[in-house]
């Protein structure tokens, strides 16, 4: 059965008080960077921190008494895991939920929160999936997708009547995709209202499944390069979604981390928004191509569940893209005075010294010399380039780690 209009609107009337609307922001600082009117829909916002909320509570609420006896199955690397599980809990339904091996330690925490039984299996959500059936089958627990399911999808679908009745003159929508239910759902919706809206899905460079599913007309398995997007890597899209976005979608692009990292980091220090991976995909495609001047853009920024440890590597990383956290490696002479004299150049050039390292004994600094690391803060690309040329002009050995 193919998810309808009809199921979107029913969706949106069911959603009772756990389903937030989330807000519909304009944002002026991305509206400069992209040249386009950007607005950005808050996902995050919602119970568990992320859209995957919707489609499990609509799609449990709508199980029958028998099936909610036999409890709920699902498999995720997390966002669909803490979704299924409040759901459950809140239908007090018994609960189970297959992670992959490498989730992120916050999504495990979180779901088993929640009150789910959590069973780590395997390196992808394909894997995890696969055991899911296995306790289905075994238990006679109903699985509840991720998104190949037209319940599912539809509930997803209710934030495109959101953004038509916040934003009616928008021109183009961008969002993730992984298994696509996000993206089949919001289409149905906003094709239904303005075929003329542009809806753009965006997938991680590493896991290009849907992409590569469109192009070649037929599901296909794709992808398996490490990626930070965890929550869209997805090696083979859903049959309905796949079969919903090749009809209806208007383009599929892709991104990769370091441009993923730059969208994380611009979001957090200038929005205050902590957005993981995959949910800020959309908005690092247009910061990085700038696709649409002059548009009204909506990015759908789809969850906010980030490992800590990752954040702080995003932080850094993300200064050191914009020049503004400068590593570099300084080979000097073994004697007194000669790390002030490097002091006294950074000094001039008005950087802040972060972190030292200072290093004798690694096999490829001679007898004699010492070699020191340096973490540097800096103004931006224009003070980092003037550092870089006054440590030239002095006749330092020095070597750029960023």
């Amino acid at each position: 059965m193919n998810p309808t209009y009809d199921e979107i609107v029913k969706a949106n009337s069911l959603r009772g008080n756990v389903i937030r609307k989330t807000p519909l922001s304009y944002s002026v600082t991305f509206s400069k960077l992209t040249n386009s009117e950007i607005y950005l829909k808050e996902e995050f916002r919602q119970k568990t921190g992320s859209f995957k909320i919707r489609g499990a509570y609509y799609k449990i609420k709508s199980l029958s008494d028998k099936e909610k006896k036999h409890g709920v199955v699902a498999a995720s690397a997390g966002n669909h895991a803490q979704g299924v599980a409040l759901a459950s809990s809140l239908e007090n339904i018994p609960c189970t939920i297959v992670m992959p091996k490498n989730a992120s330690p916050a999504k495990v925490s979180a779901t088993r929160g929640y009150g789910a039984t959590i069973i780590l299996e395997g390196t992808n959500y394909d894997e995890a999936y696969f055991k899911a059936k296995e306790i289905a089958k075994k238990t006679g627990a109903t699985i509840i997708q991720a998104f190949d399911d037209p319940q599912i999808i539809a509930a997803q679908g209710v934030i495109g009547l959101e953004i038509l009745e916040d934003l009616p003159d928008v021109d183009e929508i961008y969002l993730p995709i992984g298994g696509g239910g996000l993206a089949a759902g919001t289409v149905i919706a906003i094709k239904e209202k303005n075929p003329n809206i542009k809806v753009i899905g965006v997938q991680s460079k590493s896991f290009p499944s849907m992409y590569e599913s469109v192009k070649q007309n037929a599901r296909t398995t794709s992808g398996g390069e490490r990626t930070i997007a965890d929550g869209i890597s997805v090696k083979m899209p859903g049959e309905l979604t796949f079969e919903i976005i090749k009809n209806l979608i208007d383009e599929i692009v892709l991104v990769d981390d370091n441009e993923i990292t730059k969208a994380m980091f611009l979001l957090m220090e200038r929005m205050k928004f902590v957005i993981e991976p995959a949910g800020a995909v959309g908005l690092a495609y247009l910061i990085s191509k700038k696709p649409s001047p002059g548009k009204k853009v909506v990015v759908v920024l789809a969850g906010g569940n980030i490992d800590m440890y990752l954040l702080g590597q995003i932080v850094d990383k993300g200064l050191a893209a914009m020049s503004r956290l400068l590593k570099l490696s300084v080979l000097l002479p073994d004697r007194p005075g000669a790390f002030k004299e490097i002091v006294d150049l950074i000094t001039l050039a008005n950087a802040n010294i972060v972190e030292v390292v200072h290093d004798r004994l690694s096999s490829d600094v001679n007898a004699g010399s010492a070699a020191v690391t340096l973490n540097l803060e800096t103004q931006g690309k224009e003070q980092a380039e003037s550092l870089i040329k006054s440590l030239e002009e002095n006749c330092v050995k020095f070597k750029l780690l960023t």
